[in-house]
């Protein structure tokens, strides 16, 4: 078994939210619902579902952005949330991040230069020479010039920037790269030249991937292992293979069914989701809407559970029976 990266503990992550009266209780949102999961060197890891499901949350979490409310994060065997700041700014010369926004993730007032070599600034090295050395190396690695590195984020297209943005997580020769929707901005015809950039990058530095997205090819293009995470619960996790082409969760089967195919004369398949109904807290949080709901599903929350070779679900369905499974 290789090395774990990253291990979540039975997370939760609630978030309080503004009070309409003065003396009111705030009601809490829930984020996360006790998430198990674990990133393995050299596996990695996309987490999808739709928007609100906890993705984003997950990947903040992740890179100790904030704090879960209970459970435990650990990157490469340390808790996140044990570690001083002192201590938690040196662990995060494993694991960088890269967000979703181009546009909005970069210092306009900074050259690429000082956005680049900004974490190694942080993590106390002082040669501007050297550092700017390294800026040129990774610069180089994604496919840009020494010559950019005076320039500021305006003058670069936003595929380019992303580039900047990865060179940046680069820089310290990270284990981990947790990318927040990496793509979702870019052109469609720019996307597939950054994941395929991320795919070398893997290959050339040894870096795993934590890839938070609603794309599906995406995740396909990119990871070895995917877990599908709905109402802050994971649902569903296999591999790619797996998931894709014999999906077990009735959510997991939705979402596939709404990818558009381009398939001349083929009918797209009517969605399967159901008007929302009230359901007990206690119960499977897909039941308000899953079109296959029986009576345990709303008398008690499933667990995941083993249903092949590395392949889990986290529902009531006896998805042995033929037709449960999502076809090819």
């Amino acid at each position: 078994m290789s090395e774990t990266l990253l291990q979540l503990d039975a997370v939760t992550r609630q978030y309080a939210m503004p009070r309409e009266r003065l003396w009111q209780t705030p009601a809490l949102v829930h984020a996360l619902r006790g998430v198990n999961l674990e990133l393995h060197s050299g596996r990695s890891l996309g987490v999808v579902g739709e928007s609100g499901s906890g993705k984003s949350t997950l990947a903040r979490l992740a890179m100790g952005l904030e704090p879960p409310t209970s459970g435990r994060v650990s990157v490469l065997g340390q808790d996140l949330n044990a570690l001083t700041p002192t201590a938690l700014r040196q662990a995060r010369r494993d694991f960088q991040m890269v967000f979703q926004d181009p546009y909005g993730s970069l210092d306009p007032r900074q050259t690429v230069a000082r956005i680049v070599a900004e974490p190694l600034a942080v993590l106390g090295q002082h040669k501007a020479a050297a550092m700017r050395e390294q800026a040129a190396d990774v610069l180089a690695a994604v496919g840009l010039r020494r010559n950019d590195l005076d320039k500021y984020p305006h003058e670069f297209s936003g595929g380019q920037r992303q580039r900047v943005a990865i060179a940046r997580a680069l820089i310290t020769r990270p284990r981990l790269i947790v990318a927040d929707e990496p793509v979702s901005a870019l052109d469609v015809s720019v996307q597939a030249q950054v994941l395929n950039l991320m795919q070398d990058l893997a290959q050339q530095f040894g870096v795993t991937y934590l890839l938070i997205s609603h794309d599906l090819a995406v995740v396909n293009h990119l990871c070895d292992e995917v877990a599908v995470i709905y109402q802050g619960r994971i649902v569903e996790q296999g591999t790619p293979q797996t998931l894709f082409r014999a999906a077990g969760h009735p959510y997991t089967q939705a979402l596939l069914a709404a990818v558009p195919r381009l398939e001349p004369g083929a009918r797209r398949q009517r969605s399967t989701l159901l008007a929302q109904r009230s359901v007990p807290a206690s119960a499977c949080p897909y039941a308000a809407r899953c079109p296959q709901a029986q009576a345990a599903c709303d008398q008690s929350r499933p667990e995941l559970r083993p249903l092949g070779d590395a392949h889990q679900v986290a529902c009531h369905l006896d998805l042995r029976q033929p037709g449960l499974a999502h076809p090819d």
